[in-house]
């Protein structure tokens, strides 16, 4: 009930059109909705409102396949919520790999990240070359692939899609994420303000296409990578510098400007990959959507729900000020966990 999973619900649902789909999630962002067609969640068989940290093993009965999205899911939230962004995308995700394991799981697709290489310098970044961990989400990443890495699994197959960072329109749109901040900001200012330098590079992803690649991920055959894999999840084309992610955005919104502020400190977080595993692996499911139709998507989905908000950064498309409005409530504890009693924090 996050950012990715309206949009794979209704991939999934279309590609295995008899599947039983069961979604499970703690509803932290459920109400954070950007669609006039209803909930995404009809899409599913069944919707399990619960904590990771928490799953029965009875959920994992007859599973043919998990898909591992939940996490504390960015930088700033992981700065903020340090503890609990490693129980839940770390230990949690583990746990319950075990648990799929014993329950006889056949596919396990867990949702990793290009973040783990941090800033890397020189050419594009491949599967063998080191990591550089800048934060506590990404540390939580590579600590999951490296648990998956050294467990036995036996017959259940394993698949860490690191993903270029993501973008894109879905139900539940997340504004905290670099283009789609730029497309919102176009639309409800006319400006686009670049608080970098402009230089740093980011590998992008359509979530249309990380849907795709996660259909991928279940259905393959583990003499297609090996029983346990990682692999860059994006498109050598969408290796883009910052400054020309906003170039294209003012192109395709009118009226709007982007400017750049040239006397920022460097920004640390720059990094290319190198998706050429992926395309070898998985060449029918290969990113389809382009730069400018992204951009297209993103502009007509939030006109068609008027969005017009100057001050989206306050408010509840970005996810750690939902967070922090539920914590302010009383609504969730430290470890944001569901606060029953609901008395507003200290």
């Amino acid at each position: 009930m996050g950012y990715v999973g309206p949009v794979l619900a209704k991939h999934l649902r279309q590609r295995f059109s008899s599947a039983t789909l069961v979604g499970y999630d703690s509803g932290l962002f459920a109400h954070c909705l950007t669609t006039l067609a209803g909930l995404p969640e009809r899409f599913l068989d069944l919707q399990i409102f619960a904590d990771i940290r928490d799953l029965p093993n009875a959920v994992l009965a007859d599973v043919d396949a998990v898909v591992a999205l939940a996490a504390i899911s960015n930088d700033p939230m992981g700065i903020r919520y340090e503890s609990p962004t490693a129980d839940i995308n770390f230990r949690a995700n583990v746990e319950l790999a075990d648990k799929a394991s014993a329950a006889g799981v056949r596919s396990f697709v867990f949702a990793s990240s290009c973040s783990v290489y941090g800033f890397a310098e020189g050419g594009p970044r491949k599967e063998s070359d080191a990591l550089n961990p800048l934060t506590a989400y990404a540390r939580s990443k590579i600590d999951m692939e490296r648990a998956l890495a050294q467990r036995d699994f036996g017959t259940m197959s394993v698949t860490c899609l690191r993903f270029a960072t993501a973008c894109g329109m879905s139900d539940r749109l997340r504004l905290d994420l670099v283009l789609n901040d730029f497309v919102a900001s176009a639309l409800s200012t006319g400006k686009i303000s670049v608080l970098s330098d402009g230089t740093p590079w980011r590998p992008l992803i359509d979530v249309h296409d990380m849907a795709r690649a996660i259909e991928w991920a279940i259905t393959r055959d583990p003499e297609n990578g090996g029983r346990y894999l990682a692999v860059n999840v994006g498109s050598d084309l969408w290796n883009y510098q910052v400054k020309d992610l906003a170039a294209a955005v003012a192109d395709e919104i009118t009226g709007s400007s982007y400017s750049i502020n040239r006397e920022a400190p460097p920004d640390k977080r720059s990094y290319r990959v190198d998706f050429s595993l992926y395309r070898s692996l998985a060449p029918s499911h290969q990113p389809e959507v382009t730069l400018v139709q992204c951009i297209r998507d993103l502009r007509d989905g939030l006109t068609a729900i008027d969005f017009c908000d100057p001050d989206f950064r306050n408010a509840d498309k970005i996810r750690l000020k939902v967070l922090d409005k539920h914590r302010e409530a009383g609504r969730l504890t430290a470890d944001l966990r569901w606060n029953h009693g609901g008395q507003p924090a200290a």
